[in-house]
């Protein structure tokens, strides 16, 4: 897949989620194979970035090539300020985000909210492509709710005001995370445009990946929820499609040291207060997939000290030793 100038080396990538995908994690997703990670969505007023949720969602990946920062909002020229703020801090790629969901968001029409107005959709994309020397991509929706599936006509907007590829999740705004992603809009976006179009939604095992690839015929696939609490899944995705690379299987050894090397790199990341914080949800996630974790669950994320985190988890595994641990 071809971004602008950027040969992207891989068909499975990161979706950027905010309160989620931030530099500890992407670090770690790149580290099992995703292919390109993006920043978590940042408000394109830059008046906002003096806030620490703000720094840290702008602390860029500047050890990982391309460097992509996704920023949303609804004024086409506050955007494009924006979006050169990012480049001057070393941004290769900006993301725009029209396919969030949340009200807080598309109550200020932004997110999936600006998928009503396709003519402010061409606005907002003018402005940011020539604003920036660097490729401009979007993320979107199918379109706003079930009876207004636009994906395909905003794509076209898309790749006339110069975006140089569109990752669709497959739902529209109405719908949220319920139901089935529909990997038929997909397909049709993908037959509407040119340029490189990433399908996203529900993507959670390598069996759907396959899924995915034939119905959407996308160039590439968008992981996000199936990323929580299993960073590895893109070596598992990976390994489908190049199985003479004969990734050798997770032990319990791994996925302690995975999960020791998150929680370190969390807590030098936001210090320990905030760290601990953003601990639980994660290893939440990765309790998830562990047989027989409810205890260590319901106390690890309890405590409120880092040292304390790290001795249950130590603990957890060394209970476990001699037993199978991953779930199904």
């Amino acid at each position: 897949m071809q971004i602008g100038l950027w040969t992207i080396p891989g068909r499975f990538v990161l979706a950027p989620m905010a309160g989620i995908t931030d530099a500890p994690f992407r670090k770690l997703c790149r580290r099992f194979g995703a292919a390109l990670t993006t920043s978590e969505m940042t408000t394109a007023d830059t008046r906002l970035w003096q806030t620490a949720k703000s720094r840290h969602r702008l602390d860029l990946d500047m050890d990982a090539e391309p460097c992509i920062v996704q920023i949303a909002g609804s004024d086409p020229a506050q955007l494009a300020l924006a979006a050169t703020a990012c480049v001057a801090r070393g941004a290769q790629i900006i993301d725009i985000n029209m396919g969030c969901p949340a009200k807080k968001v598309c109550s200020k029409l932004a997110g999936s909210a600006l998928l009503q107005d396709e003519q402010l959709v061409a606005r907002i994309l003018d402005a940011v492509v020539a604003a920036v020397d660097v490729p401009v991509t979007l993320k979107i929706r199918t379109g706003w709710d079930p009876e207004h599936r636009n994906g395909p006509q905003i794509a076209r907007i898309a790749e006339n005001c110069g975006v140089q590829a569109i990752a669709v999740h497959g739902r529209t705004r109405a719908c949220r995370f319920k139901g089935h992603a529909e990997y038929n809009t997909i397909a049709e976006i993908k037959n509407s445009v040119t340029i490189p179009v990433i399908a996203n939604g529900d993507i959670t095992t390598s069996q759907k990946s396959l899924e995915v690839m034939k119905l959407s015929a996308a160039d590439a696939l968008m992981i996000g929820r199936g990323a929580q609490g299993k960073p590895w899944i893109f070596r598992e995705l990976n390994q489908l499609i190049t199985p003479e690379k004969n990734y050798r299987p997770l032990e319990k050894n791994d996925v302690r040291d995975i999960m020791l090397d998150h929680l370190s790199d969390l807590y030098r990341f936001y210090g320990d207060t905030t760290g601990i914080r953003v601990a639980r949800k994660h290893l939440t996630w990765y309790c998830n997939g562990l047989k027989d974790s409810t205890e260590f669950r319901s106390k690890v994320v309890r405590v409120d000290s880092a040292a304390e985190q790290v001795r249950l988890t130590l603990a957890f595994f060394a209970e476990r030793m001699d037993h199978d641990l991953l779930a199904a």
